[in-house]
C-alpha cells in the first residue's frame, strides 16, 4: 500500500487548482511510492480558501501559512504563493524539514535564490522548482531524441513564449487575480513568468547558458492599482528578447511577451544540429516534429526522396 505524502499548499489560484488536481489524480495514473493526501490549505482570504478546501477536499484551512510551516501532520509544502513570498516560505520550510514544491520564478532576485538553494542543500530536504514542461510526452522525446545523439554537434536553438492577454491598457495592476502585473509582489514580468520555462526547457535540452545580451520594453507605462485605485507606473517587463550563447557553442534565440495579438499561449522551441533537428508546439502538444539528416544506424545521410519532417504522435 501507498505511504500517505501530506500535502500543504500555499495558495488558492490557478497554480493551487493545477496542482491539486495532480495530486488527486497521480494514483490514478501511475503507481508510485506515495499517495498525495490534502491536508491544508493556507490563505489570507479565509472565505475563499475554505471554497477552495471544499471543492479539492482539503481537511483544514489555515490564514497564515506558518501553521503549515509547524505543523507535524504535513509532509510537502507547496509554494503556490505570489514570488514576493516564495524565499521567506521556502527557507522557513527547508528548516522545519519539510519536502519543497516551489512555484517559478523561484525569486525575486538571485541572491534570494541562492540563499534558499543553500537552505534546502543544508537541510538536505527533497525540492523542487515546477518546471512542468519537461514532463510533456513530446519534450521528454525530445530529450531522448538529444540524448541517443540524433541532433549531432547542435548549432541553433530558438524559443519563443508569447501572449496577448495585457495589451489592453484598461487592464489592471495588482490584487488577487492580477498580481503578476505588479512587480512589488511579482518581481519581474514575462522573463520570470514565461521565459523562465523557456530557460528550464533550453537547459534541459542543450545544457548550460554562458553568456546573454537582452531587451525588454513595457508598453504600458502606467496602471491603475486593483486595490489602491491608484495610477502606477507600470515595473515589470511585457515582453523580453534575449540573444544567448550555449556551453556547447550553439547560438540561441529567445522571444517571450504578452502583446502579441492573437498568440494565447504559444509555447514554441526548436533544436537545429548537424545530424538532425527537433521542433514542439504547445498548441499542439501531443506532436514531436523530427527532421532527420543522418540515419544513426547506418551513418549514412537519408536519401533525398526520403528527406523531410516527421510529425511523431507521441501517444501512438
Amino acid at each position: 500500500m501507498a505511504k500517505q505524502l501530506r500535502v500543504g499548499m500555499i495558495g488558492y489560484g490557478f497554480m493551487g487548482r493545477a496542482h491539486s488536481n495532480a495530486y488527486k489524480r497521480l494514483n490514478d495514473f501511475f503507481d508510485v511510492e506515495h499517495r498525495p493526501v490534502l491536508k491544508a490549505v493556507a490563505a489570507r482570504n479565509q472565505q475563499k480558501a475554505q471554497e477552495f478546501a471544499d471543492n479539492w477536499g482539503y481537511e483544514r484551512v489555515e490564514t497564515d501559512w506558518r501553521r503549515l510551516i509547524e505543523a507535524d501532520d504535513i509532509d510537502l509544502i507547496d509554494v503556490g504563493a505570489p514570488n514576493r513570498l516564495h524565499h521567506e516560505i521556502a527557507i522557513a520550510a527547508a528548516q522545519a524539514g519539510k519536502m519543497i514544491l516551489c512555484e517559478k520564478p523561484l525569486a525575486m532576485t538571485v541572491s534570494e535564490a541562492e540563499e534558499m538553494t543553500e537552505a534546502v542543500e543544508k537541510a538536505g530536504v527533497p525540492n523542487m522548482v515546477w518546471f512542468n514542461y519537461r514532463r510533456v510526452p513530446a519534450i521528454a522525446l525530445a530529450k531522448q531524441v538529444v540524448d541517443e545523439g540524433r541532433i549531432g554537434r547542435p548549432f541553433h536553438y530558438r524559443a519563443t513564449y508569447l501572449q496577448d492577454w495585457t495589451i489592453a491598457e484598461d487592464v489592471p495592476q495588482g490584487g488577487a487575480a492580477l498580481w503578476r502585473l505588479d512587480v512589488a509582489d511579482a518581481g519581474s514580468g514575462v522573463t520570470g513568468d514565461l521565459l523562465a520555462h523557456s530557460i528550464d526547457t533550453a537547459m534541459w535540452l542543450n545544457g548550460p547558458i554562458t553568456r546573454v545580451t537582452a531587451k525588454t520594453e513595457t508598453f504600458v507605462k502606467e496602471r491603475t492599482h486593483a486595490v489602491t485605485g491608484d495610477v502606477q507606473a507600470v515595473g515589470i517587463d511585457d515582453a523580453c528578447m534575449f540573444l544567448a550563447e550555449f556551453a556547447n557553442g550553439s547560438l540561441g534565440t529567445f522571444e517571450s511577451t504578452r502583446y502579441a495579438r492573437g498568440r494565447k499561449n504559444f509555447n514554441t522551441f526548436e533544436l537545429n544540429g548537424a545530424d538532425g533537428s527537433v521542433y514542439f508546439d504547445l498548441e499542439e502538444p501531443e506532436y514531436l516534429q523530427y527532421f532527420e539528416y543522418l540515419q544513426q544506424q547506418s551513418g549514412k545521410k537519408i536519401e533525398d526522396h526520403l528527406t523531410g519532417w516527421r510529425k511523431v504522435h507521441v501517444t501512438n
